[in-house]
């Protein structure tokens, strides 16, 4: 189903967020005029996007932003409109009164991190410096509610058309950070290994280590055959991402010369989707990503579409054209570290704008709500205050029928120390998201 946009003038900002909105998310094939006439004599849907009402189907009225090119200082002041906060207003006594397409402009793209702001100890912008956080509303799909309110005012005057319905669903995904905890670490790593949980008196570890490598236990880290009987209860198909880097400080994974680590990721690989988890280091040394991906490729013998920052080292533009030069078509490490939520505003799949250039890009933004590491380590909630915020989560996004994406790692189903509930907090999560 079509729907005709007028606005004074067409720009790439607006061609983008009106396929954003329109199209990912209420299903509906924008068409951008600049022609009075052609819009007024228009029999079907239309809005008019402009600074003037032409007093012809639902008037949005229009910021400078999307009529702008650059990046400079938005001025924020967010107020609510049936309890849903919005911001850029325009005119109070308006159905819509604030500029919807610039709004959502500025959230998906992440306007704001590019904008001069604060990082954390490892560079990455930080949540509370969004303005999301800083207005309540980051656990919110905001975008996806201001779309539905646009589908709302449209179906209200134009009460004949049917217009289309979106479908919830849910993505599993899985970070591979580790694979083993002491299986296929190496001479020198083990040995250190076990040198350290002495020198700490970590005797239980030192046991484990022991009962692992000599076969007696097998190791905490390989949670993959529950992995697999799960998803299969489910009825899903997960996506496992790999750390495939060289040993460094903030990359520790399994050597990737390593038999059993290969042959474990070609057997995944056989009934779950692969991507590549781009290493600490590759965020500063871009040639790395192009080695690890080939690396991936090797081993499953296809193509690598798939990818996820690890440690989630997310910078605008940089990292987005990193991966698409290396051909990446999907990646996943939009969210944030430290708050649960929705750091772009939205739960659905949409394509990457990059504001430097001006232009629509090939990659597709899949944005995740929520990791368990958040959960864990940032928030210190119990398996029981997870399981709240799951769900709560969760119903957010079947309320605006978008996309569930949960991120999980293997070692935290381990049922031991600090994650000895959380196999259980990943099935609740796994119910609650594949129940309609």
């Amino acid at each position: 189903m079509e729907i005709l946009i007028y606005s004074h003038k067409t720009t790439n900002r607006l061609l983008y967020i009106t396929k954003v909105i329109c199209k990912s998310i209420l299903g509906l094939e924008p068409i951008i005029t600049q022609s009075k006439e052609t819009f007024l004599n228009y029999a079907g849907l239309k809005i008019c996007y402009s600074y003037k009402n032409l007093n012809e189907g639902v008037f949005i009225q229009a910021t400078h932003l999307l009529f702008e090119t650059g990046i400079c200082e938005q001025s924020i002041t967010t107020n609510k409109i049936k309890d849903i906060p919005y911001f850029f207003e325009t005119n109070k006594n308006q159905i819509i009164p604030f500029d919807l397409f610039a709004a959502s402009f500025f959230m998906v793209t992440r306007y704001e991190e590019y904008l001069p702001h604060r990082r954390d100890q490892y560079n990455r912008f930080e949540a509370t410096e969004s303005i999301a956080f800083q207005n309540g509303f980051l656990n919110i799909p905001i975008v996806n509610k201001w779309a539905i309110l646009l589908k709302e005012t449209l179906a209200a005057q134009y009460p004949e058309y049917a217009l289309p319905t979106s479908t919830y669903r849910f993505i599993s995904t899985i970070d591979i950070d580790n694979a083993y905890a002491y299986k296929e670490k190496g001479i020198t790593r083990t040995i250190g290994a076990l040198f350290r949980d002495v020198l700490k008196l970590r005797l239980d570890s030192v046991k484990q280590r022991i009962l692992v490598l000599s076969g007696i236990e097998k190791d905490p880290f390989d949670t993959f055959d529950f992995l697999l009987n799960i998803h299969k209860k489910y009825k899903l198909r997960p996506t496992y991402f790999f750390l495939l880097a060289d040993y460094g400080t903030n990359d520790k994974n399994v050597s990737v010369r390593s038999r059993k680590f290969q042959s474990l990721i070609k057997s995944i690989a056989d009934y779950a989707n692969v991507g590549i988890h781009p290493s600490f280091a590759s965020a500063t040394n871009p040639q790395k990503i192009h080695k690890e991906i080939n690396r991936l490729s090797y081993f499953v013998k296809r193509e690598i579409e798939k990818s996820r920052q690890h440690f989630l080292m997310l910078h605008f533009p940089g990292t987005y054209k990193q991966l698409i030069e290396n051909n990446i078509k999907e990646d996943y490490t939009m969210g944030f570290s430290s708050e649960p939520g929705f750091r772009a505003g939205i739960c659905t799949p949409y394509p990457f704008y990059d504001l430097d250039n001006e232009c629509e890009t090939p990659l597709t933004i899949f944005p995740f709500v929520l990791m368990e590491s958040t959960l864990m380590y940032y928030k210190k909630y119990s398996a029981e205050e997870a399981k709240k915020i799951i769900a709560d989560l969760i119903q957010e996004v079947k309320n605006v029928n978008g996309t569930f994406i949960s991120l999980w790692h293997n070692d935290s189903l381990c049922k031991q120390g600090i994650w000895k509930n959380w196999q259980s907090v990943f099935e609740y999560l796994l119910e609650k998201a594949t129940t309609q």
